[in-house]
């Protein structure tokens, strides 16, 4: 099915004469709608293998869409102008009216009459979300989206407590949070499950207004489109999180992003691991797209030659892209997405003293990877329990190395295939949590793919495995960025990216057309040294170039006239003190550099010249 919804102002049709023998009988050939959430549908060949799962999709995807654009009502157009590939008539009529059956219990809801030509008027009202194309692939009878994985998510039965600092562990209903606000956030979040988003995060509007990246009306929601800006912020962050794992020993690989549902291997673990897929056919078979490197990487370990003098033996890939069919109430900008890119480790380790060695040190990458992006951030641990009993003197320096409180949550049995894990959460402006940076002991998937190793005695053995994502999603790590600096603006602080992230670290603003070859010149001798500077030649008063600079964040501005050519001497804007300082070319250089030789280097992303730049958005 494809289905073009639009929210609009009104909506006016008229029926004018019959298309179709079987058309529907009509009495009234008008109808009329305000503030309408218009669904304009075409039903296609497919979905008469399962009318029930086209139906259902259909309504569920028109509810979501209502309750985002707050519209009054719900007008059914039946259009089949949308595709070419058009089901036949009665199935189109069946869904159309079990559609509007389903709905009209709940909205206000109008349907256009089938098999009708119709003129139509409508007033689109232009947001962001008012115009969406969606395509629907109705299930296979008896089929479901969903691993058993995820099915038992939501069913599992968790016990939740927080560990301190004094190694207490106290169950969070008993827990004094009044000097740990943000962790309350965290706790009530996990705690309740619900992961809808009722209302737009402030990042959205950031995203946007900052050029980062934005949503793709051509596509599937959850897939994002990314200007120069953002892609520029995303393969800094890519570049350094693939740096860091390299040196850590590391080795990067590359793997399909598709796998046969057929694969007796795979096919078990996908029922194993918590996410929802998405499947496709091609020539008769069934694919799944990967929600993780996972499968490539299990795959070659099982091919592998592996000694025990290997191990730990780490493999590594930045997928480029990872799928997950997450439920839309969830898909919101760049917080949770069905597109997505994810840095993914896998650790083969000799026993469970070698898991926790290496369990500790990716921990303390994770670490690092927070501060470099100087983001404020929950600890989530989540245990079986006889692993926790065993082990609390680990839980302990787990926490004790972050410095501050952890929400554990501890399950009586194993659910999944990992004894432990932890996340690292960042708790955004409507108190919603998400995880970054985590890591997980796998003790299940080594003997499932029959990945072994020779042993000293020459016998062949089953390692364990730890996955990790130092980082996170990476589109989520700029989601963070921009709901922290949002979080902290609100507290009085100049909002701002890390500098090494910053798509500008200097704008020149000439006072006059005279002084652009003076700012050219400067820029030519801060670009040698990997600072990516650039120049405000508009025909615009000072006082304005200014104000936008500021706007778009800049951490360093720099205005230039007859003074600062003659004396070689800068008047620098500096963002986070917000202060103005004299500084040479050379200390300007030296400020910089301070701050971001120890990161990836890119390119300035767009024009260097403000006049010679397009708009995006």
């Amino acid at each position: 099915m494809r289905i073009l919804l639009i929210h609009s102002d009104y909506l006016r049709f008229e029926a004018k004469k019959k298309a179709l023998k079987d058309a529907e009988e009509i009495e009234e050939h008008k109808g009329e709608a305000k503030n309408v959430l218009v669904a304009f549908i075409a039903a296609e060949k497919p979905d008469e293998e399962n009318i029930e799962s086209t139906v259902d999709q259909l309504v569920s995807e028109i509810k979501e869409t209502i309750k985002k654009v707050g519209a009054q009502s719900i007008a059914l157009y039946p259009y089949a102008h949308l595709s070419s590939n058009l089901s036949n008539p009665n199935t189109a009529r069946i869904i159309l009216e079990n559609t509007y059956e389903k709905l009209s219990k709940e909205h206000n809801t109008l349907k256009a009459p089938f098999g009708w030509y119709k003129s139509f008027e409508l007033k689109c009202k232009g947001h962001p979300l008012s115009e969406l194309s969606r395509t629907i692939l109705p299930k296979n009878k008896g089929e479901k989206n969903i691993s058993k994985a995820v099915e038992l998510e939501e069913k599992l039965k968790s016990y939740w407590y927080v560990l301190d600092l004094d190694k207490k562990l106290t169950p969070t209903k008993d827990f004094n949070f009044s000097k740990h606000k943000n962790l309350q956030k965290f706790s009530d979040y996990e705690i309740s499950k619900s992961r809808t988003v009722n209302e737009e995060p402030p990042h959205v509007k950031l995203m946007r207004s900052h050029e980062l990246a934005d949503y793709e009306p051509g596509s599937d929601a959850g897939n994002l489109r990314w200007y120069p800006k953002g892609q520029l912020i995303k393969n800094l962050m890519e570049e350094h999180v693939s740096d860091m794992v390299s040196r850590y020993g590391s080795m990067r690989v590359e793997t399909p992003i598709m796998y046969s549902c057929d694969h007796q291997q795979l096919s078990k673990y996908l029922n194993r691991f918590p996410a929802r897929q998405y499947t496709l056919k091609s020539g008769g078979k069934e694919y799944f797209l990967r929600f993780a490197a996972c499968f490539g990487q299990y795959l070659i370990k099982h091919d592998m030659t592996i000694s025990y003098k290997h191990l730990p033996l780490k493999l590594y890939e930045l997928s480029h892209y990872s799928f997950r069919h997450e439920q839309r109430g969830e898909l919101v900008g760049l917080r949770r997405l069905r597109a997505f890119t994810m840095p993914d480790m896998h650790t083969l380790v000799k026993d469970m003293d070698e898991a926790k060695h290496e369990f500790m040190n990716q921990y303390k990458l994770a670490l690092k990877w927070m501060s470099d992006l100087d983001l404020d951030y929950e600890v989530g641990i989540r245990f079986v329990r006889e692993f926790y009993e065993e082990n609390k003197d680990f839980a302990n320096e787990l926490v004790k190395l972050t410095n501050k409180p952890a929400l554990i949550e501890i399950w009586d049995e194993r659910p999944f295939y990992f004894i432990m894990k932890f996340e690292f959460n960042i708790v955004d402006a409507l108190n919603k949590a998400s995880a970054l940076s985590t890591v997980q002991i796998d003790i299940e998937n080594t003997e499932r793919f029959d990945i072994t190793y020779t042993d000293e005695d020459g016998s062949k053995k089953h390692p364990l495995m730890l996955h990790a994502s130092i980082s996170g999603s990476i589109d989520r790590n700029l989601y963070a960025l921009l709901e922290q600096t949002h979080i902290r603006q609100k507290k009085g602080v100049k909002p701002m990216l890390p500098i090494w992230l910053s798509p500008t670290h200097i704008r020149i603003l000439p006072i006059s057309d005279e002084f652009i070859p003076y700012a050219e010149k400067i820029s030519y001798d801060l670009e040698e040294k990997n600072i990516r500077v650039d120049i405000d030649d508009r025909n615009l008063s000072i006082s304005k170039k200014i104000r936008e600079a500021e706007k778009e964040w800049i951490p360093r501005i720099i205005v230039v006239g007859q003074t600062e050519k003659s004396s070689g001497i800068l008047p620098v804007r500096i963002r986070e003190s917000n202060t103005q300082t004299k500084m040479t070319t050379s200390d300007l250089i030296k400020d910089i550099n301070e701050k971001i030789k120890d990161y990836p280097h890119k390119p300035l992303p767009l024009p260097k010249m403000l006049s010679k730049r397009p708009r995006f958005v």
